[in-house]
């Protein structure tokens, strides 16, 4: 079953980006089935997010042309055959499907190789072999010169990185699927229990609601690991558990929320420290999200907190402002605070991340830390950003830099032995930038210690 906005958001979609690049003919290529082991048994399909941005169907085997010149739009594709239909049931025609997003020219996909033999295209970078494989046809059988167009990666980031209210809603549902995801694990963890028991849950909760997981499911004892996606551990007492997952709704919006929480009923007074200086750089990082910002100065606002209550802690020292001009702080937040979403959870990442959260208003640091920001660039009415800052106890960085004599005057190395296996904490939520400022998207997920440490209680 198709899952789509009305057709006219569709069609307005096309219409701006015509309007934005006239006197050209774009190719936006489909996704294809992939199989895992063999030919038939295919991993989870997921259409490319322009392609679903653009005519909505998230079918393997599409390809989409806009001309922008002629003002036109082509589907290309294959109506199910006899077979399909034994192993898959009845299948609307293909003409039936683009009617619904707009499109009135249908053509078999075989067309596009005749109907462009001798032509110029702009496409968007290519990531998986079907792309590869469209493009190289098109330039040695059909003699058309169609190469990834800078233009184009432009003209759809602009498009794409303001969120229409039908969008919004769609992302509202992918969060409240989270939201089940997300405190059904923290009702289930104990000690003695397998990390994959609660990233199953997690998992489960998403597929009954007609979702997936928006990405690999990051739920581990281990949340110094950033990106931890192993679920062989087994929780034990004294434990800090961090779970950065979100749901993928029917429509392919992304939730990415992060909640960390203790496998005990209760934080212990050193883990609870931590959190609540991750808490109020996430709070005071939120507050500062409004039109105009520069996303860049609100990572440094949530690092100046994180900095400062680790001074207060006595695991670093010094001065605030200086430790984080000097990048020591990102020996315990060494990433950015956060990135855009929406189609895609790290929202699109392939047309390049410069290009979408940089632009040309400002530059990538080459510091550590800072150099892992995904979004930097003023924000507008429309962008959503999740904001996720963290403190990590990362043995290994930790040996590397006192090793190196790194930041002596802002560390406190000797304090660090302490915490070695503390772990990781971070907080996440959504972020809407609306015309007054922000609001956070979806229903509140618990993330006081108090709202945490209740919901333990119920385990």
């Amino acid at each position: 079953m198709q899952y789509l906005f009305e057709p006219d958001i569709y069609t307005d979609r096309r219409r701006v980006l015509q309007a934005s690049m006239q006197g050209n003919v774009l190719l936006f290529p489909g996704n294809k089935n992939s199989p895992i082991n063999y030919a038939a048994n295919y991993y989870r399909f997921r259409q490319d997010s322009n392609f679903l941005y653009y005519a909505g169907l998230d079918l393997p085997g599409l390809n989409l042309v806009i001309d922008a010149d002629k003002g036109t739009t082509i589907l290309y594709g294959d109506d199910a055959t006899m077979e399909d239909v034994v192993w898959t049931g009845p299948q609307p025609t293909l003409k039936e499907l683009a009617a619904s997003v707009g499109i009135a020219d249908v053509r078999p996909a075989s067309r596009l190789f005749e109907d462009y033999a001798d032509c110029s295209m702009h496409t968007l970078p290519p990531y998986r072999a079907e792309h590869y494989a469209v493009l190289q046809r098109l330039a040695t059988h059909a003699d058309c010169s169609v190469a990834p167009s800078e233009q184009l990666i432009l003209a759809v980031v602009s498009q794409r990185e303001i969120k229409g209210p039908e969008e919004v809603a769609q992302m509202e549902e992918a969060l409240e699927i989270t939201a089940q995801m997300h405190t059904k694990v923290m009702r289930t963890a104990k000690s003695g229990m397998r990390e994959s028991v609660l990233a199953g849950v997690a998992t489960g909760i998403a597929r009954a609601n007609e979702g997936e997981p928006a990405y690999g499911i990051i739920l581990s004892r281990d949340g110094h690991i950033l990106h931890n996606h192993h679920y062989h551990n087994v929780l034990q007492k004294g434990d800090l558990v961090l779970g950065d997952f979100g749901a993928e709704n029917r429509m392919r919006y992304a939730a990415d929320i992060t909640r960390t929480f203790p496998v005990d009923k209760r934080f212990s007074p050193e883990q609870a420290d931590i959190y609540n200086i991750v808490l109020e750089a996430e709070m005071k990082g939120i507050n500062a999200v409004r039109p105009g910002q520069m996303f860049r100065d609100v990572h440094l606002l949530a690092s100046q907190i994180i900095a400062d209550g680790l001074i207060a802690m006595g695991l670093m020292r010094g001065n605030p402002e200086d430790a984080v001009a000097s990048g020591a702080h990102a020996l315990f937040f060494p990433h950015g605070l956060g990135h855009m979403i929406g189609l895609d959870v790290h929202d699109m990442e392939g047309l390049g991340e410069d290009h979408v959260g940089y632009g040309t208003e400002c530059t990538r640091s080459d510091q550590f830390g800072l150099a892992y920001l995904r979004m930097a660039k003023s924000l507008r009415p429309g962008h959503v950003v999740t904001v996720e800052p963290g403190i990590y106890f990362i043995p290994a960085l930790i040996d590397q830099w006192q090793r190196q004599g790194l930041h002596q005057a802002f560390i406190a190395y000797d304090k660090l032995t302490a915490f070695r296996n503390f772990g990781g904490v971070r907080i996440e939520d959504n972020v809407l930038v609306t015309a007054e400022g922000q609001r956070v998207l979806g229903p509140r997920i618990p993330k006081t210690v108090a709202e945490v440490e209740s919901l333990r209680a119920k385990a």
